[in-house]
């Protein structure tokens, strides 16, 4: 791989001198870009008074401020938070505390998790067990814990002709229902998805009413909602917390990634005040922990990026950004032979590949097309997030984009053209093969 040596806005630069536009920020990750002056003097600063205390003697003035400044953008009723060092820890952290809420209220038999296929909720063994990449998980199996999963929210390929949008998403959001039935309401513990899917699928964006469906059907069988918003949060989509364009709270919200910005590893889970409030009046602590939890760098990191997400406006402008990205990705690529699906939510889009348009077909997955549009991209000078399995963890491929919130209107055209490149280049290949 190239020795990455600097970072200048939305781009990367290697130890030749070459410049890569970071088109999908790493992993979704760099939402400020990489040399943002206000987010790398707050961590001088702090570093320059205090960079650890760990919290089983202290807590730091970063850590209660990011706390705090959360709590305040939160959705109603996510006031607790608790500081982590990334999303799986964070995805670690949610599942342990809806298995204690069900303790300290008494229902000690809830213990099983409902998630989708095509999702992914992080690399540990928890959160592992707790998704649906299939990839992923398969030489693992032994070791993760029975989870069971429905269908995702995935119009493109699974919406019938005679459905609307709005019906098929209660056809596939009742299937959450039918599982808890299957499994026991008395035994299902939560119901772990993300808003819009990212890494796995390619920014699988519900369909209006599907969530809320999900949300009652919670409600009726005392489900905890468990929302992943590691990938998809903080401004990504057009909304600071992804859950809001669905209308709708989860019980547990998890977020990283954009949350550092990249310029510090750190991740967060927030909760409902009865989740807090069941502990307190029972065994009165949550039986967890990490050694760099609330870690005062990485805070004063995080409560710069909020500021600059939230007080500068740069939320504010991905749904307008993501609107541009997405229109001349349409006419750039709308109509290729090769691309069946654009889609996604503000500056979080996806590109599905296929053989055929018309079929909707994919590619034989021995092509390996995912690593050849990377390969392509690099070439060209751009960094996007390919993936392969997209359909059922073997099929298919998609490219994933989520550029920084500060790209100008010269660079989305160049990401486009560079894409553009790099997909023709690949499939044109892949087709010949």
């Amino acid at each position: 791989m190239p020795v990455a040596v600097a970072g200048e806005g939305c781009f990367v630069i290697d130890q030749a001198g070459n410049h890569y536009l970071d088109g999908s920020g790493g992993a979704a990750v760099s939402c400020l870009g990489h040399s943002d002056k206000a987010v790398r003097a707050a961590v001088q600063e702090q570093a320059d008074s205090l960079c650890f205390a760990h919290t089983a003697f202290f807590t730091s003035k970063p850590a209660e401020n990011l706390a705090e400044r959360l709590a305040g953008l939160a959705p109603d009723g996510l006031n607790r938070v608790y500081l982590v060092s990334s999303g799986s820890e964070a995805i670690e952290a949610a599942l342990k505390l809806a298995r204690q809420y069900y303790l300290e209220i008494g229902q000690p038999e809830r213990h099983r998790v409902i998630a989708r296929r095509q999702s992914y909720h992080g690399n540990t063994l928890g959160a592992l067990a707790a998704g649906g990449n299939q990839w992923r998980r398969k030489q693992f199996e032994p070791l993760l814990v029975e989870t069971s999963l429905v269908a995702p929210c995935y119009s493109y390929r699974d919406q019938r002709q005679d459905e609307t949008p709005e019906a098929y998403g209660l056809r596939v959001a009742d299937e959450l229902e039918t599982e808890i039935l299957a499994v026991g309401p008395q035994n299902v513990m939560a119901f772990i998805a993300e808003p819009v899917v990212g890494a796995t699928a390619g920014a699988l964006t519900p369909v209006k009413g599907y969530f809320q469906r999900i949300r009652n059907i919670c409600n009726r069988h005392g489900v905890l909602l468990i929302l992943d918003e590691v990938m998809c949060g903080m401004g990504r989509t057009g909304h600071l917390f992804a859950c809001e364009a669905e209308n709708i709270v989860p019980d547990i919200v998890t977020i990283a990634k954009g949350l550092g910005a990249g310029y510090q590893p750190i991740g967060a889970m927030l909760c409902q005040d009865f989740i807090f409030d069941a502990i307190g009046a029972g065994s009165g602590y949550f039986q967890h922990g990490h050694t760099y939890l609330g870690h005062p760098m990485a805070c004063a990191a995080a409560g710069a990026v909020l500021t600059r997400l939230v007080d500068d406006g740069l939320v504010t402008g991905v749904t307008a950004k993501g609107a541009q990205l997405r229109s001349q990705l349409e006419a750039a690529l709308g109509q290729h032979p090769h691309v069946g699906d654009i889609r996604g939510r503000g500056l979080f889009i996806g590109l599905e590949l296929v053989a055929d348009r018309g079929s909707k077909a994919p590619f034989d997955p021995s092509l390996a097309l995912s690593a050849r549009i990377k390969a392509a991209a690099l070439q060209a000078g751009l960094i996007c997030y390919p993936g392969q399995g997209t359909i059922d963890g073997v099929a298919g491929n998609h490219v994933l984009l989520a550029p920084p919130y500060i790209i100008s209107d010269s660079e989305i055209e160049m990401l486009v053209t560079r894409l553009t490149q790099a997909i023709d280049s690949s499939c044109a290949i892949a087709a010949a093969c």
